[in-house]
């Protein structure tokens, strides 16, 4: 089991909870609010977009401390970043286990899931992150399986450039403290795209078996989805209409227990499929638009939890993968297979203080590869508690963790083609130093971290004036940087506001010289979330999504500058007359911002829908 501390960098779930908790008291003085199965995370306001059916990744978007850099819609392709990470640096729990992509970490945020089967996303940094996360070095999004309700929806949406969008969900929950239940989902979505050649294709079917007892919950899922997206420049500068099409798999089988109030254990199974067929030039003949295609396979088990007797504990976390890679391309590299092994073990013990209490942990991971050997990692961290104080948490923490470079990195070509690949890339180490706090002020919920990071032979892909491709380039660069997040709600309004500020050193390539960087230097060095629930009427609610940024200069921006807006308004009519039933009006980009979230690729521009949603 996941131990996540209501600190910002170690989780926004406790603080998430209390805004959740805050709004629902809000919804109970209107008769037809719709049930919590649609509320995928309490600190966004709009819970699904306009371009297609609700994703994982689609409420990340506007997450205080997530920064979601997309080609086409979010839901088509993004690559999800923490703390000015790059897109390969993130990762992703599912329960207990670790969930990557083994070919480019593009495709990190492909998973087959209905947002209605997961409890809100947790996003884990520093040594919770560190514990209980694999092949990631900045942080996760974690999420947990939502117990089943009997409970569900239809929904079904038209919209500019040609977008139509259905969804169904529904799940059924027995009786008694022991129970069977069980859930499905259906969905598919489609549009012309909002600029030439940005069409996009999705359709995803899951389903899932569950039995819950009084202290433990077992899953056992299964998902598919397909998706279709073309975008000028989606991959490359080079003024080419390009096409992306996916086909997912997967399966998950999860075991979580509670023991006691400190007693916790997790296991998962899991498998993954990913097939990506990539055509640079949409128009040219099949046998020349279709040279990259590639298949990996992703298997793991893990397990975890936290065992406690007297005033000490112990946390621990074991987890093992093999990936394994078949492409028409990336066949330079060094091998097509690996095995990826973790072992973390963090004593805890604590004090009763004055008014509270002393915490501190203290560790070790091991990661290990066939490939790339082994690497040991220390984490530690000293929290200060308060009990029925407006400061309730201070802590000051110390984390190491590393990775594996992926397989387009490693197996391209080092000589030619699109991205020119590097066989010599080796484990990339990142080293977080944080202090934090969390409290209450004038009715506001409050966190925050300041936190000092270096990484080493990290990753990047660069460009250099006078060679047609990209390459990918290891790079020592530092990072420093506060986050903060303020949640507080009123009689009939809701407001969630996030800050990230950024600084970068210059970086300091280990390869071949760079003109500029796609990633690790493309960053908000200012980023502002606000996400507004306005209840008003019992039947109106307006709610809105906000963010703004002032990003880092780079060269490879051709349009939109630095500086951005992109907001999200929706507003949803619920009559009383018509138990269950929701009309809602939504525009993503409503200020149709050219703002190029990766540089040299064209923005997502304004899109509109109307809909209906049944809830029961």
């Amino acid at each position: 089991m996941k131990i996540r501390a209501c600190a910002l960098p170690s989780s926004c779930r406790c603080g998430l909870w209390a805004l959740l908790l805050a709004t629902r008291a809000v919804a109970q003085t209107s008769p037809v609010s719709l049930p919590a199965v649609t509320v995928y995370s309490p600190s966004v306001a709009n819970q699904a977009p306009v371009g297609a059916f609700a994703m994982p990744v689609s409420a990340l978007r506007y997450e205080p401390g997530v920064d979601v850099e997309s080609r086409n819609l979010a839901e088509g392709q993004s690559d999800i970043t923490l703390r000015g990470d790059t897109f390969e640096n993130t990762g992703l729990e599912l329960g207990a286990g670790s969930l990557f992509d083994p070919q480019t970490g593009h495709y990190l945020a492909e998973l087959p899931v209905a947002p209605a089967m997961l409890e809100a996303p947790a996003v884990l940094t520093g040594l919770q992150h560190a514990l209980t996360a694999m092949n990631s070095t900045v942080g996760a999004v974690a999420y947990d399986w939502r117990p089943v309700r009997s409970a569900g929806f239809g929904s079904a949406a038209l919209g500019t450039d040609g977008l139509d969008r259905e969804e169904a969900y529904a799940g059924y929950a027995g009786t008694g403290p022991s129970h069977l239940a069980a859930d499905a989902d259906w969905g598919h979505a489609a549009s012309n795209g909002t600029v030439d050649f940005g069409d996009s294709h999705f359709d995803r079917a899951d389903a899932r078996l569950q039995y819950v007892t009084p202290d433990a919950q077992a899953d056992l899922f299964a998902g598919y989805q397909t998706s279709f997206i073309g975008w000028p420049d989606l991959y490359t500068p080079f003024g080419s209409d390009e096409t992306d099409q996916l086909q997912t798999v997967l399966l998950d089988a999860n075991y979580r227990r509670q023991f006691g109030p400190g007693d916790t254990f997790e296991a998962a199974v899991f498998y993954r499929r990913n097939k990506d067929d990539y055509a640079f030039d949409r128009f040219a003949p099949l046998g020349v638009s279709h040279p990259y295609q590639h298949t990996t396979w992703l298997s793991g088990l893990a397990l975890g939890g936290r065992d406690e007797v007297g005033p000490f504990a112990l946390n621990y976390h074991a987890e093992a993968t093999a990936d394994a890679l078949k492409s028409t391309s990336l066949i330079y590299g060094p091998f097509h297979t690996r095995t990826l092994e973790k072992l973390a073990l963090v004593p805890e013990t604590s004090w009763a203080v004055d008014g509270g209490r002393l915490d501190l942990k203290a560790g070790a991971t091991v990661d290990h590869s066939n490939r790339e050997g082994s690497a040991a990692a220390p984490l530690a961290e000293l929290a200060r508690t308060w009990a029925g104080s407006s400061l309730q948490r201070v802590y000051a923490s110390y984390a190491e963790t590393t990775e594996v470079p992926s397989y387009t990195a490693l197996n391209s070509s080092p000589t030619a083609g699109l991205f020119l690949g590097n066989p010599h890339l080796g484990r990339e180490t990142s080293r977080n130093t944080e202090i934090g706090a969390s409290g209450e002020w004038l009715g506001w919920n409050l966190q925050g971290a300041i936190f000092y990071r270096r990484d080493s032979n990290l990753v990047d892909w660069t460009y250099q004036t006078g060679v047609f491709a990209r390459s990918a380039n290891p790079v020592n660069v530092a990072t420093t940087g506060f986050e903060a997040v303020a949640r507080r709600s009123w009689d009939r309004f809701t407001l969630v506001l996030g800050l990230t500020a950024l600084g970068k050193s210059a970086a300091q390539y280990l390869g071949a010289p760079a003109t500029a960087s796609f990633y690790a230097l493309n960053y908000a060095r200012e980023r502002l979330t606000a996400a507004l629930v306005l209840h008003l009427t019992t039947e109106l609610e307006l709610r809105s999504d906000n963010a703004a940024r002032i990003q880092a200069p780079d060269a490879l921006r051709t349009a939109g500058g630095n500086d951005a807006l992109v907001s999200s308004l929706g507003l949803a009519y619920r009559p009383a007359a018509w138990r269950g039933w929701e009309l809602a009006a939504q525009v993503d980009n409503a200020g149709n911002s050219a703002f190029q979230a990766v540089p040299g690729v064209p923005a997502s521009r304004r899109q509109a829908s109307f809909g209906a949603t049944y809830a029961w």
